[in-house]
């Protein structure tokens, strides 16, 4: 049994994470920790986790995190990677796994740039499913995985946009890359704001972070780069839909490929992945069944018209795009079946 630490266990994304860990067959949940909520019950914050309920919330400091096999970080960007740095210089050995944004880009520069302040360093990139330059199926990531004990899980719009497009970068022109992802609330986080409560969110839906603005581009952009695009750019729009979880991103791009032809690359680049679906053509993925799952089901066409690929990711932004990508890492990391404690099965209706 590997002993596991959750830091910022009180929130949404590390609640997702004890809920997953709790179904685990492999690990134990030894230590919860905050910052504002120390001292209070896991209970008070998350009363879906019964089994762990009684758990009282430590500080987030590095002496209550060393001695664990592992440790989850689910914090906002920016908080995690002066933790982080303290953990490694006080000797910690074991399998870090950072559910925010501090270690996923591998520029300084970009760092500097879309998010500010000292650059925390790039760790091995947790997308599982993530295609390089000329590979059919995903091995030299999952190898890396396998041999790191640091992770930075992608973000969850990021994991939407890259498994929708990535399939079909030698058939579609990577510079003029479109994508509008409808976004659950959950997305924004726990800490109330105006704008996030029920009366500013129910029957309305409201673009943020519009024009380029979003801190996933560059992330985005160095994904697609990986698995082999020139010079990839993305016009990336979300939209804060009223549910609690979910992303649908509808990405379109130009193309000079039939329908046959892009289905047949998508599916050919999934055809062994346990977690991703490819629906068959005319067929189009919607957030309901994904709900609660560390799935992704995409669907592919074409807008002959307009001359443009369409593919359709739906994921939870929870599940796919941070808490089980999560669980997926550590199982890699640990030796253990990469699909262990990932759910596969959503919730009807």
């Amino acid at each position: 049994m590997f002993e596991v630490a959750v830091v910022g266990a009180t929130g949404y994304a590390g609640g997702e994470v004890l809920r997953l860990l709790t179904a685990h067959p492999g690990v134990r949940v030894r230590t919860v920790t905050a910052g504002a909520s120390a001292g209070s019950t896991l209970g008070e914050h998350h009363p879906h986790l019964h089994s762990l309920a009684h758990l009282v919330v430590s500080p987030s400091t590095v002496e209550n995190l060393l001695g664990h096999d592992v440790v989850f970080f689910a914090l906002p960007h920016g908080a995690s990677g002066e933790l982080t740095a303290q953990l490694e210089a006080a000797g910690f050995d074991g399998v870090a796994i950072d559910c925010g944004a501090d270690h996923r880009l591998t520029s300084a520069a970009a760092w500097e740039q879309w998010y500010g302040g000292t650059y925390p360093g790039a760790w091995t990139y947790g997308m599982p499913e993530l295609l390089h330059a000329g590979e059919a199926t995903a091995k030299e990531q999952r190898a890396a995985l396998r041999a790191t004990k640091r992770v930075a899980v992608p973000g969850c719009n990021v994991t939407a946009i890259t498994l929708a497009f990535q399939p079909l970068l030698d058939l579609i022109d990577p510079a003029a890359l479109t994508a509008v992802l409808a976004v659950g609330y959950s997305g924004a986080g726990k800490a109330l704001k105006p704008h996030l409560t029920a009366a500013e969110a129910l029957g309305q839906l409201a673009p943020y972070a519009v024009g380029g603005a979003h801190r996933h581009v560059p992330e985005i952009e160095q994904n697609l780069a990986v698995a082999g695009a020139k010079r990839p750019r993305i016009s990336f729009t979300p939209v804060l839909a009223p549910v609690s979880r979910g992303i649908l991103a509808t990405c379109t791009a130009p193309t000079t490929a039939s329908t046959e032809q892009l289905h047949a690359a998508a599916s050919a680049a999934y055809a062994s992945e346990e977690l991703i679906t490819v629906l068959p053509p005319g067929q189009w993925p919607s957030t309901a069944p994904v709900v609660g799952t560390g799935r992704a089901v995409i669907g592919v066409g074409l807008d002959e018209r307009a001359g443009r690929a369409v593919a359709i990711c739906a994921i939870d932004n929870l599940g796919k795009g941070t808490a089980s990508a999560g669980i997926q890492c550590m199982n890699l990391t640990t030796g253990q079946s990469e699909s262990t404690g990932v759910p596969l099965i959503g919730v009807a209706p």
